[in-house]
C-alpha cells in the first residue's frame, strides 16, 4: 500500500473504532501506534508513544485545562451557578419566557468560569428545570434552552476546546479567548431572539412570572458582581499582557477558592468533590490529547493532510465553498462524537487546508467551535442532550430534540454571520496585537 492509502486506511478504521465504545483517546493511541509501526517499525512505534505521552502529560502549556476545570467545579459547589440564575431570574422572569431567557443568562455567566459545555449544561439543568417546571413552562422549550445554552462553555472563555485547539495550530490562547468574546454574545443575543419569538407566536409555552421591584433587581446583582470580577481579572489580565492564559487560569482558580471561602458556602466535602472531579476530567481531556498526538503523527508520516490540503487547493471552487465543505464535515461529525475529540481528530487534517486556502487560523478556531455547539445538540448522539435528559429523567429526549431545534437555527445564523463579516470574531484579538 502507498503511504497516502495507509493513512486512508488509518482514517477508517479509526472511524469505525469510534463506535465501539472504546475510549477516544485509546482508540486514536492504538491506531496510531499500529499505523507507525506498519509504515517503519514496531521499536520506533513503542519509542515515540513513550516521547509523545511524557511529552504531553509534562507539557506546561497544557496546565491551564485543569485550573481552568478547577475554577469551574468550585464556582459549582459553592453555588455561584444558583446566585447566576437568581440574578438573572430576578430581572427577565417577569415577562413571558424570561425563565427561558433567564437561563441562556446565566449560562453565559457560568461559562465564563467553566469552559466546559457539558459541565454547563450539568449545573444549569439541575438549577433551572424545576423552576421551569414549577411555572408550567413547556418541558420542549424549557430543555431545550439548557442544553443549547450549555454550548456556551465552549465558546465564551475560558474554553478548553479554545485552549487545546490554540495547543494543536501554535496559535495565541489569549487571542482565541479574545476572539470567542462577541461572537458569544453575538449568541446569546441571538438565543433570547429566538426565545421571544417561540413565545409571542405560541404564548402557552412560557407563563409570565411575578413582577419584582427596581429595589430586589439592583439587590440581585451582588450574586453576578463575582463572576464579573473573575471574568475580568482573568480575561482582562490576559487581554493587556499582564499574565499568561495559563497564570490567569490559575490566578482565576485561586480567586475562586477564595471568594467561596470567603462566603463559607464550600463545604470540606464540596471541596473534595471539586478536586475529584477536576482530576476525572482533566485525565479524561489529557489522554485524549495523547491519542490525538499519537495518531497525528501516524497522519504526518503517511503525509495525508499535505495531499489533501495541495488537492483542495487545486479544486475548481471558490475557497468559500471549501470552507463550507470543510464546515459540513464538522457538523456531521460532532452529530457522533464528543467536540474536544473532533477537534483532536480533524484540525491535523483541515488546518493545513485552512492555511493554504488564506483563512485567518484564529476566525477558523471560532467558525469549528460554532459548528461543533451545533454538534452537541443534534441528533442522534447530541451529548448535551443526553446531559440534560440525565437531569429531567421524565422528560423524553425526542421533546428534548423538538425543543433544541429552534436554537439549532439560532447557532447556523451566528455561524452564517461570522462567515460573512469575520470581524465580529477578530476585532478583539486584533486590538491585542
Amino acid at each position: 500500500m502507498s503511504m497516502a492509502t495507509t493513512g486512508i486506511v488509518g482514517i477508517v478504521l479509526l472511524i469505525i473504532g469510534l463506535f465501539s465504545r472504546m475510549p477516544v483517546g485509546f482508540v486514536m493511541a492504538l491506531l496510531g501506534l499500529a499505523g507507525f509501526s506498519y509504515v517503519v517499525n514496531f521499536e520506533a512505534s513503542l519509542n515515540l508513544m513513550a516521547r509523545d505521552i511524557w511529552d504531553t502529560f509534562s507539557a506546561y502549556g497544557l496546565t491551564v485545562i485543569p485550573l481552568f476545570v478547577f475554577m469551574g467545579q468550585v464556582a459549582f459547589q459553592s453555588g455561584i451557578s444558583r446566585r447566576l440564575y437568581h440574578a438573572a431570574y430576578v430581572v427577565l422572569g417577569h415577562r413571558r419566557g424570561g425563565l427561558a431567557m433567564a437561563t441562556i443568562g446565566a449560562c453565559a455567566g457560568f461559562s465564563a468560569i467553566s469552559g466546559s459545555t457539558n459541565a454547563t449544561a450539568a449545573t444549569m439543568a439541575t438549577v433551572t428545570i424545576p423552576e421551569m417546571k414549577k411555572r408550567k413552562y413547556d418541558m420542549g422549550l424549557a430543555t431545550g434552552t439548557v442544553a443549547a445554552g450549555g454550548s456556551l462553555g465552549i465558546l465564551i472563555p475560558p474554553s478548553v476546546i479554545f485552549i487545546v485547539y490554540g495547543i494543536l495550530t501554535e496559535q495565541s490562547i489569549g487571542k482565541l479567548f479574545a476572539a470567542g468574546i462577541i461572537p458569544g454574545l453575538l449568541l446569546c443575543g441571538l438565543f433570547f431572539l429566538t426565545i421571544y419569538l417561540q413565545v409571542r407566536k405560541h404564548p402557552e409555552l412560557a407563563p409570565p412570572g411575578p413582577k419584582t421591584t427596581l429595589k430586589r433587581k439592583i439587590k440581585s446583582f451582588s450574586g453576578v458582581l463575582e463572576t464579573l470580577a473573575l471574568f475580568v481579572m482573568v480575561m482582562g489580565g490576559i487581554f493587556f499582557g499582564i499574565f499568561t492564559p495559563t497564570e490567569a487560569a490559575a490566578v482565576g482558580a485561586f480567586l475562586t477558592l477564595a471568594i467561596a471561602l470567603a462566603r463559607r458556602q464550600l463545604s470540606w466535602e464540596g471541596f473534595v468533590q471539586a478536586l475529584s472531579d477536576t482530576t476525572r476530567i482533566s485525565c479524561m481531556v489529557m489522554v485524549i490529547v495523547t491519542g490525538a498526538v499519537i495518531f497525528g503523527h501516524f497522519m504526518a508520516i503517511t503525509r495525508v493532510p499535505f495531499e489533501l490540503a495541495g488537492w483542495v487547493g487545486t479544486l475548481p471552487l471558490p475557497p468559500s465553498a471549501i470552507m463550507g465543505l470543510i464546515i459540513l464535515v464538522y457538523l456531521f461529525g460532532g452529530c457522533f462524537m464528543d467536540a474536544l475529540a473532533m477537534i483532536m481528530l480533524t484540525v491535523p487534517i483541515f488546518f493545513p487546508v485552512v492555511q493554504a486556502l488564506g483563512f485567518d487560523p484564529i476566525w477558523f478556531g471560532v467558525i469549528i467551535v460554532l459548528v461543533t455547539e451545533m454538534g452537541v445538540i443534534t441528533p442522534p448522539v447530541g451529548v448535551n442532550v443526553y446531559v440534560v435528559h440525565g437531569v429531567a429523567k421524565d422528560v423524553p429526549l425526542e421533546t428534548i430534540f423538538k425543543g433544541v431545534f429552534p436554537m439549532l437555527l439560532a447557532l447556523m445564523v451566528c455561524n452564517l454571520l461570522l462567515m460573512l463579516f469575520p470581524q465580529i470574531a477578530l476585532f478583539l484579538p486584533g486590538l491585542m496585537g
